[in-house]
């Protein structure tokens, strides 16, 4: 979790896409227009840092994180706290989707 929030305020799209599972709803295979879309978010916000809240152990290939995380665009607090859902194949864990629980602190 902590990576892709790194990945999202360093701009670096193409680690958002290899760690995204492709089941999921984010997943885009026009790559191109994804790309774009993850660098406008990029741009849209100061990262501010991210908390893990819990993240209990894994039930197979099947994990939770729920993190919260500080943005802020143009002043606003764009803060939100959200539990995640990945998943593992070939031994790798991918952003599958999230449940946003909370706006800003």
């Amino acid at each position: 979790m902590r990576s892709r929030y790194a990945a999202y305020a360093k701009g670096d799209a193409a680690y958002i896409q290899q760690t995204t599972d492709p089941d999921g709803p984010l997943f885009d295979r026009d790559t191109a227009a994804w790309t774009q879309g993850i660098l406008r978010f990029h741009r849209s916000f100061r990262f501010r840092g991210v908390r893990i809240l819990d993240a209990p152990h894994a039930e197979g290939d099947e994990g939770f994180v729920t993190f919260h995380a500080r943005l802020e665009a143009d002043g606003e607090d764009g803060s939100f706290e959200e539990r995640s859902r990945f998943t593992r194949a070939d031994g790798r864990w991918r952003y599958h989707s999230g449940e946003r629980r909370s706006g800003g602190d």
